[in-house]
């Protein structure tokens, strides 16, 4: 038998898993077991097990370091039961980067096992920018015929089983013509007093294209002439969470050599997860290459989330705003509140906007449940975590519910679905676009 055909032993298993984690013995070290993350964890909420909050995820990755365990398929799978929410980093007294170790667990994982086979074509397709461009430009035009459209805006459900997907789920029809396709790569002002680059990630190009076209329209409003790289492709932030390293790196060096083409003064976009790729993950991921890293640095300079753009940067003009007569409550999507840390900005421009009432809920800034993909493999749990945001978007008798995320627009319609409650979700930036327009026609 030749050595390539040698069964591995138990011990040679374990050496390569704690070679895996090693780097992070120091990190993990720092965690004194409080319990303080078991306070703020929407998994732990609803299951109640130590494996599923931070602290047990730690403890499992220091038993791989300290030979006890293997990466297993068991490890794998805790580690995935996750919604990144970065509640626990927050939390914690001793400062441990509990969201990002667990991250570090997911990578291991995927070097020890190799992905899910699922994930695996998902993100084989996802790489090919052509083919993935493809596939949900056909999703959009043949989805019809697999999902039908509910008596309310932005909801379908799918017509028969379908794999992955739970039948009772609400989900968000596809574009019929991209966003993207819809528009000139660059969109002339007169004499304009700022150049974006508008990153539009894949929610919005491919689903919610209503909050593009309201980004575009707001910065016209504003006197913005608008880049949009045709040759843009997916962040990676979900490829980059499932712990795929080398794919996610592919994705963020296209991006940066896309962006880098374009004289712009800034590049924005319309979802946390996207900004915070931009400006933390991007950087991260290229720590042991110092060319890339400093290209990165560049870029992340100048992202920046729309609602931030728009008080920080323009500044708006807030007498050009017309009313728009409706109460609002506000959900903070996790990687808005605790990943770039954009929740003030938001709400100034709801509450810039005359005859909106603006009612804070309860917990605006816990997790809604969809983590990404999370929702779609962990339905059930994912469900019941809505299921308290809920309750929240209940007590406050809003009419509408504002955000910040395709995916969390996504998931508390879902939830409001399945509640029996009729309020629509709609991004902050299709609000403050209905007040330009209230204003142009009078």
């Amino acid at each position: 038998m030749s050595d390539a055909n040698k069964p591995i032993s138990a011990q040679a298993i374990n050496a390569q898993d704690k070679e895996l984690l090693a780097d992070l013995q120091d990190a993990l070290a720092n965690c004194m077991k409080c319990g303080n993350c078991m306070e703020v964890c929407p998994i732990y909420k609803e299951l109640g097990t130590e494996t599923a909050v931070a602290r047990g995820k730690l403890a499992l990755m220091e038993a791989v370091l300290s030979g006890k365990i293997p990466i297993s398929q068991n490890f794998d799978k805790w580690m995935a039961k996750c919604v990144s929410c970065k509640a626990c980093s927050v939390k914690c007294p001793c400062g441990v980067p509990a969201d990002e170790l667990i991250v570090r667990g997911r990578q291991a994982a995927v070097k020890a096992r190799g992905l899910h086979p699922v994930k695996k074509q998902v993100f084989k397709l996802l790489k090919n920018r052509t083919m993935f461009d493809l596939a949900l430009r056909m999703a959009g035009l043949f989805g019809p015929l697999s999902f039908k459209k509910l008596p309310r805006p932005m909801a379908a459900v799918a017509r028969f089983p379908m794999p992955g997907l739970d039948k009772r789920r609400v989900t968000a029809p596809f574009a019929a013509s991209p966003l993207r396709s819809q528009h000139p790569e660059v969109i002339k002002a007169d004499k304009p007093k700022l150049k974006v680059g508008f990153f539009t990630g894949c929610t919005i190009n491919y689903i919610y294209t209503d909050v593009g076209q309201a980004v575009i329209d707001v910065l016209k409003a504003n006197n913005i002439e608008i880049t949009i790289p045709a040759l843009q492709h997916c962040c990676g932030t979900p490829i980059y969470m499932s712990g795929d390293v080398e794919s996610a790196k592919l994705l963020a060096k296209h991006n940066i050599e896309v962006f880098e083409q374009y004289d712009v003064d800034y590049i924005i976009a319309a979802c946390g997860s996207c900004t915070e790729a931009w400006r933390i993950e991007f950087v991260e991921l290229f720590h042991d290459d110092p060319s890339m890293k400093a290209r990165a640095e560049k870029l992340a300079k100048k992202t920046y989330e729309i609602s931030e753009f728009l008080v920080k940067v323009v500044k708006i003009d807030k007498s050009k705003l017309g009313p728009v007569n409706t109460t609002v409550t506000m959900h903070d999507p996790c990687h808005m509140a605790r990943g770039i840390k954009v929740t003030a900005e938001p709400r100034e421009l709801l509450k810039s906007i005359p005859g909106l009432t603006f009612v804070e809920m309860k917990e605006a800034d816990r997790c809604c449940g969809s983590g990404g993909s999370f929702s779609l493999a962990n339905y059930e749990i994912s469900r019941k975590i809505n299921d308290r945001k809920i309750a929240n978007i209940a007590a406050v008798k809003a009419d509408m519910v504002a955000t910040s995320c395709g995916t969390c627009r996504m998931h508390i319609t879902d939830g409001l679905v399945q509640n029996n409650m009729n309020q629509d979700v709609v991004h902050v930036i299709q609000l403050l676009d209905k007040a330009y327009k209230a204003k142009q026609k009078r």
